[in-house]
C-alpha cells in the first residue's frame, strides 16, 4: 500500500468533521515523511495499520486544535511559564527524572492522555477522570498485552508525563519517527530542517492546555530535543534544562534494543546489524550540536543530572538540581516526589535484556565516538 497525503487528511477531515489544517507548513514534513515510508518501511499489513492511525491521528489533532483557536481566539494571549526541558541521550533516565519532575504540583507536564487526545481542552475540574483517560488506559493495556517485552523496556502511564513527539508530530517534523519505523531518508532531512515554526505550534498546543488547566509553569521531555537547541530557544527564551548522563555504551545497546522491537511490530525487515551504526552516528551528531549550543550560549540555563545519582538519590539529586535552576522546592512538593519514588523503584516492571553487539557495534566504537562527550561530562555510570 502507498500513502498519501491527501488520502490522510481526506481520513482526518472525515474523522473529525473539520477542514483547515492551518498553516501549510507542515505539509512539506508530511510528503517528506510518507515518501520514506513508501520506499523504504517495507511495512507489513500491521505496519500499515499501525502507521495509518498514528499520522491519521496526527492531522485530526491539528484540525481540532486549529479550529479551537478559532472559536476561542483568546487561547493565544496565554503565556507559556519556563517550560524546564528533560534532555540528554534516550535510555539515560529521562523518563525517571520527567516523571519526578511531574510528581511536583508547581509543574505543568504533558500527559499521556491529553497528548494524544489535546481537544476539547482538558479542564481542571475534570482533568483526573476525564473519559480520555480510560480509553488511553485501554490503548496502553491492549499494546502491552500484544508486544508485552514492551512494558519493560518503556514505561507509559496515562497520566504519567510522556514525551513531545505528538506535538512535534502536528508538524511532521521529528526525529520521533524514526524510533517506529525505518525512514532513514526522512531522518536525514529532518535532522537538519528547518524547526522554528514546529515549536512554535508546540507552544501553540500549550497555550491551549493550560488555559482551562493550570499552572502554567511548564515540564517537558524529549532526547530529540537536542537536535534543534536554537530553534527551541528562539520560541521558548526562558527555557532551561536537566540534562540526563549516563555511559552511552550502554545507552546505545538500550536504544537499539527498542527500536528494533518497535519497528518489528510493523515490519518483517531486519535491520539489526546496521542500526547500531546508524543511530550511533545519529545521536552523536545530536550531543554534538547540544554541548556546541551550550558551549557558545552557556552553562545558566543547563544543569546536570548524572543517572547513578538518580538512582542512588532520586529526591537528593532533584533537590540540588532545583537549587541550581533557582526554583523552590517546598515542603509539599518534597513529599509528592518521594511519593512517587517509593512507588516507582527502579526494576518493578522487569528486566530490559540486550547485547550491544548483536547491533554491529561495541562499547569501544560508542566510547570513542562519544569521546568528547565523556570527557566533558560525568557519564561514566
Amino acid at each position: 500500500m502507498t500513502f498519501t497525503a491527501d488520502e490522510l487528511e481526506a481520513e482526518a477531515r472525515t474523522a473529525t468533521g473539520l477542514e483547515d489544517f492551518g498553516d501549510p507548513y507542515y505539509r512539506e514534513g508530511l510528503e517528506r515523511l510518507l515518501d520514506s515510508i513508501n520506499h523504504e518501511a517495507e511495512l507489513s499489513e500491521m505496519g500499515e495499520m499501525i502507521q495509518r492511525a498514528t499520522l491519521v491521528n496526527h492531522l485530526s489533532s491539528r484540525l481540532s486544535v486549529e479550529q479551537t483557536y478559532r472559536d476561542h481566539p483568546e487561547i493565544d494571549e496565554e503565556v507559556v511559564g519556563g517550560p524546564v526541558f528533560v534532555i540528554g541521550l534516550p535510555r539515560t533516565g529521562t523518563t525517571a527524572l520527567s516523571q519526578l519532575v511531574a510528581a511536583d504540583p508547581q509543574f505543568r507536564s504533558l500527559r499521556t492522555w491529553e497528548s494524544t487526545a489535546p481537544t476539547p481542552p482538558p479542564e481542571a475540574a475534570t482533568q483526573h477522570d476525564d473519559p480520555r483517560i480510560a480509553r488511553t488506559a485501554e490503548n496502553l493495556e491492549m499494546l502491552n498485552l500484544t508486544f508485552p517485552l514492551f512494558r519493560a523496556m518503556y514505561n507509559v502511564e496515562p497520566t504519567a508525563p510522556t514525551e513531545c513527539q505528538d506535538l512535534m508530530g502536528m508538524s511532521f517534523r521529528t526525529v520521533h519517527y524514526d524510533g517506529m519505523v525505518r525512514c532513514p531518508s526522512y531522518t536525514d532531512w529532518v535532522v537538519d530542517c528547518d524547526m522554528d515554526q514546529t515549536y512554535e505550534y508546540h507552544r501553540r498546543v500549550l497555550k491551549l492546555l493550560q488555559w482551562h488547566c493550570p499552572p502554567t509553569l511548564w515540564h517537558l521531555k524529549t532526547p530529540v530535543h537536542v537536535f534543534a537547541l536554537p530553534s527551541l530557544v528562539k520560541t521558548y527564551p526562558d527555557a532551561k534544562f536537566l540534562w540526563s548522563h549516563r555511559d552511552p555504551a550502554p545507552v546505545l545497546g538500550s536504544v537499539c534494543s527498542l527500536i528494533h522491537y518497535v519497528r518489528s511490530w510493523g515490519s518483517d525487515r531486519d535491520d539489526a546489524a546496521t542500526l547500531g551504526e546508524q543511530q550511533l552516528a545519529l545521536w552523536v551528531e545530536g550531543i554534538g550540536r547540544a554541548m556546541a549550543f551550550r558551549a557558545e550560549h552557556g552553562d545558566d540555563r543547563f544543569v546536570d543530572v548524572a543517572f547513578s545519582d538518580l538512582h542512588r538519590d532520586p529526591v537528593g539529586t532533584l533537590a540540588s538540581a532545583y537549587e541550581q535552576l533557582g526554583l523552590e522546592l517546598s515542603d509539599a512538593s518534597t513529599t509528592a516526589i518521594a511519593d512517587w519514588a517509593e512507588e516507582h523503584k527502579p526494576g518493578g516492571r522487569g528486566s530490559h535484556d540486550y547485547d550491544l553487539t548483536a547491533y554491529g557495534i561495541s562499547e569501544t566504537d560508542v566510547r570513542e565516538r562519544f569521546s568528547d562527550y565523556l570527557a566533558a561530562f560525568d557519564a561514566s555510570v
